[in-house]
């Protein structure tokens, strides 16, 4: 390791095989439309972009060692059979995904990771690079430990340069490392876990009741390894080898006081049918519907986003997307699973706070293609919202990003999360070159976009793998990697979709430890300011209005807010909310019930 500081058709049950058929959406998708996003002017580091309801205050670009501008514009060579990649192309350097601890930003490389200070003011500083090319780079962050996913051949176990040749070799790695950072000036591999498919994502998942336990959910995505290379591992269909690596995720078991001796401890098989106990019990692969999308089996997942405190995790896994019981983590169970004709590749899933939705993103075309042009369904490459109901996962709608990006640009739904806004059912996400796209999903039948920022293609001419990985909300500020050009912070502005006190309201809550695919219940604080985004919220739904009861909220919020607050009417506040309630609709009654809890907390 060395480190630097330079710094459609109905489907037939048989189609099916086993997986919930997900329903219609409850409306059409809007149309593609041109808007300020459309015909922006190219450029590497100086191209247009155009912002709505968002704005970019910070930029720090990929530092020396993670960028070749000459590879930029052409894909990496494919070298031949046993032999390693002489140069790398541009996807050997991507930035990949994000991971924060403080006020520290951990970015995935698929050569290694950076560490940078951000503060949230805008200011972006480089303090750490470590390289260790291995491919995907995906990072998170646990105390001193940082853990990174590696699925490339090129991998070595000492984090080395110059690749790995032969088929099957033991200087090669594919897997999970684990990093000491205590000493953010001399960070140390402490473990190495190798898998039999590598490492495309993982997700860190604590033991409910030992806090010197932490799981890794490994999910792999690439070919098996050989079991000259790694012992256990091979490869097949179940029906002639039932001890295929393939339809299964890796646990992996890491114990605080001795990371060093991490180690897979389960294979679960997560995918089997219920009844009949085949581990090949979900999507089989193919075309979905004529002239629809082709799916790949359901054989592994490529993202696992779990829910600890309620102990969920939602898996997006190639053919489907699944629901697990996680109480005991280290062996998950199926509760459900969704299928749906539109989706080519489930790749990702976002819990609502309250763990009664999941949007699943699809990434059709893998990344690699332009997705959003004009002529490309509206109803490819985006979201799926699926409401938790007693019969498992519901499809309500679907979502994309509803502007024309030209053929120049890669564009499809990818990495995102949820937007703290007290009351709502918002997040933010990255669409490659699509830029990315802040959605209200609160009523999941009908989702819209309240906020985008984009920017113009790498080059007029060349379709060149670009844009946003990820786009995460840490402690008030969003953050975005740019696989070419580094990492990008935006902080949200008021808007007739977004008010000043609801942004306040999500930028007061701040926490330690933000990780990719690790969702934590959200629970806002007493404050005037969170009663002060419920009432905006009424007030933008005409549930209150210019009624006296708003002009009496108002006003009491003022005495709060000035450290004088009148329990006694904000309590007489909270049952008169409680009251009009009852003869509210659904979308309405529940605000004025968050509300009145507001209120009432503030009156105890």
């Amino acid at each position: 390791m060395t480190r630097t500081r330079i710094l459609l058709p109905v489907l037939t049950a048989s189609l099916l095989a086993g997986a919930a058929f997900a329903q219609e959406p409850a409306e059409a998708p809007v149309t593609a439309r041109v808007d300020a996003r459309t015909n922006l002017g190219s450029g590497l580091f100086d191209a247009e972009n155009a912002a709505w309801n968002v704005e970019r205050i910070g930029s720090v670009q990929s530092p020396p060692g993670f960028f070749d501008p000459e590879a930029v514009w052409r894909l990496p060579p494919e070298p031949k059979p046993g032999e390693a990649r002489q140069r790398p192309g541009q996807i050997m350097f991507a930035n990949t995904d994000l991971a924060f601890s403080g006020d520290r930003v951990f970015m995935g490389n698929f050569h290694g990771f950076n560490v940078f200070e951000a503060p949230g003011d805008g200011s972006v500083n480089h303090i750490l690079s470590v390289v260790c090319p291995g491919g995907q780079g995906d990072v998170s962050v646990y105390g001193d430990l940082v853990f990174l996913s590696q699925e490339q051949n090129r991998g070595r176990l000492d984090c080395g340069g110059g690749g790995v040749s032969g088929r099957s070799s033991e200087e090669r790695f594919r897997g999970v490392r684990i990093f000491d950072i205590s000493d953010i000036d001399n960070p140390r591999q402490v473990a190495a876990v190798q898998t039999c498919r590598g490492s495309h994502t993982h997700t860190l998942v604590p033991h409910p009741t030992d806090t010197n336990v932490l799981y890794v959910y490994n999910s792999a995505t690439s070919g098996v390894r050989p079991g000259s290379e790694l012992e256990g591992c091979s490869n097949g269909e179940p029906s002639s080898n039932p001890d295929t690596a393939l339809y299964s995720i890796d646990i992996i078991k890491v114990m605080l006081d001795a990371p060093e001796e991490a180690a897979i401890v389960n294979r679960p098989r997560i995918f089997a049918d219920r009844e009949t106990g085949e581990v090949n019990g979900l999507w089989k692969g193919g075309q979905v519907a004529d002239g629809g999308q082709k799916t790949n089996a359901t054989n592994h997942c490529h993202d696992i986003t779990v829910y600890p405190e309620m102990n969920l995790a939602a898996g997006a896994c190639s053919g489907n997307g699944i629901l697990l019981d996680i109480s005991d983590p280290e062996n998950p169970s199926r509760i459900s699973e969704l299928a749906d004709p539109n989706m080519a590749y489930w790749h990702s899933a976002t819990f609502n706070n309250d763990a009664t939705k999941v949007l699943y993103a699809d990434e059709w075309g893998g990344g690699l293609g332009a997705r959003c042009r004009a002529d490309d369904p509206i109803a490819w490459g985006g979201d799926i919202i699926a409401d938790i109901t007693e019969d498992g996962l519901v499809k309500r709608s679907q979502f994309k990003i509803p502007s024309v990006q030209p053929d120049t640009q890669n564009c499809v739904s990818h990495n995102g999360a949820i937007i703290p806004v007290p009351g709502r059912d918002i997040m933010v996400q990255g669409w490659y070159q699509g830029g990315l796209s802040v959605i209200d999903f609160t009523d999941s039948a009908h989702p819209k976009e309240i906020a985008y920022f984009d920017q113009g293609a790498i080059d007029d001419g060349t379709l060149v793998l670009a844009g946003y990985w990820a786009a995460y909300w840490h402690n008030g500020r969003i953050y975005a990697p740019e696989i070419v050009r580094g990492l990008d912070v935006f902080k949200l502005t008021p808007s007739e979709f977004l008010s000043e006190a609801e942004i306040a309201a999500a930028e007061m809550l701040t926490v330690d430890v933000t990780n990719p695919q690790w969702q934590r219940r959200i629970v806002w604080p007493d404050s005037p300011v969170i009663a002060q985004a419920y009432l905006d919220q009424l007030a933008r739904a005409d549930g209150v209005g210019e009624s006296g009861l708003g002009v009496e909220t108002v006003r009491e919020l003022a005495r709060w807010e000035a450290g004088r607050p009148r329990t006694k009417e904000l309590a007489r506040l909270a049952a008169s909310y409680e009251e009009e309630a009852q003869g509210a609709d659904a979308a309405h009654a529940e605000i004025m019930m968050n509300l009145a809890s507001a209120l009432r907390r503030a009156g105890e």
